[in-house]
């Protein structure tokens, strides 16, 4: 129904109604027409009427397309320091968010024994370097006990680069995601031996659903594939975590046990140090 149409529709009734009540028309003003509102654009809108959807701060509008992965990032890595520039900068997964500091590892550049450990605790968040807290203190008195050392012989890393929250162990997801940079790390160093600090990486990096206590006291072979069909082999000796030792001191005498074994893998590539 048009407006004119309207109208006459009320004009009609009010008339109507003025004869059945008085006898005679009464007067009136004429009708005014209804303010409408205008009609605004989708950007016009106030914001308080849009769904929480469509609520985002700029920086939010980048998609997770745009946000590089680890493999992309080590495409370009020729050296260890071109990783942990890479890491720096790395947000492909949520630890990223709650991160103080990346931590990408740390050692000799041509190690004979590469630990690689779960993720980083609090103390390795604050500082950037990789076991420094209690369980790592007593990691390098159990390397020094068979003459290694991470300013000698080792180099240090983790699974992931970035603290998981609460220090819970960290999320098949995020190694999946952060791998790359491990297994470019790898290539580069291509340690003699690489030790499984606990559980967690043990079972990764060995693909596996077995314990600790199946997995340590013996070697089990890793193959990477590397740079025109080249397959790295490295031997793996799973550890009990140093923490777990400072939590269960029957932990203490199988781990030596597993150092002695390594000790014994090792002997014929250690040179003295020069005095």
């Amino acid at each position: 129904m048009t407006t004119e149409e309207k109208n006459i529709l009320i004009d009609f009734l009010d008339l109507t109604a003025d004869y059945l009540g008085d006898g005679h028309r009464r007067r009136r003003q004429a009708p005014q027409e209804p303010e409408t509102a205008p009609c605004l654009q989708e950007d016009q809108l106030p914001e308080e009427s849009l769904p929480l959807a469509y609520l985002v701060e700029e920086d939010d509008e980048v998609s997770a397309e745009e946000i590089p992965s680890a493999q992309e990032i080590v495409s370009q890595a020729a050296s260890l320091e071109d990783i942990s520039a890479g890491i720096s900068t790395c947000k492909a997964c949520a630890l990223a968010a709650t991160r103080t500091n990346t931590v990408s590892g740390e050692g000799v550049t041509q190690p004979l024994v590469m630990v690689i450990g779960e993720g980083p605790g609090a103390d390795e968040d604050m500082t950037g370097r990789p076991f420094v807290g209690r369980a790592g203190q007593l990691l390098d008195k159990m390397l020094e006990s068979i003459e290694l050392s991470r300013k000698k012989n080792c180099f240090i890393a983790n699974m992931v680069k970035c603290r998981p929250p609460g220090n819970r162990d960290p999320e098949f997801g995020e190694m999946e995601t952060c791998f790359p940079f491990l297994k470019k790390q790898i290539l580069l160093l291509r340690p003699k031996i690489i030790v499984c600090a606990g559980r967690v990486a043990a079972q990764y990096l060995l693909e596996t659903r077995q314990g600790i206590n199946a997995l340590r006291g013996k070697f089990t072979e890793l193959r990477l594939s590397a740079a025109e069909g080249e397959e790295l082999i490295i031997p793996v000796l799973p550890i009990f975590h140093p923490s777990a030792l400072l939590m269960n001191e029957s932990y203490k005498r199988p781990t030596w046990e597993d150092l002695k074994l390594l000790k014994s893998h090792i002997s014929s590539w250690l040179v003295p140090a020069e005095e």
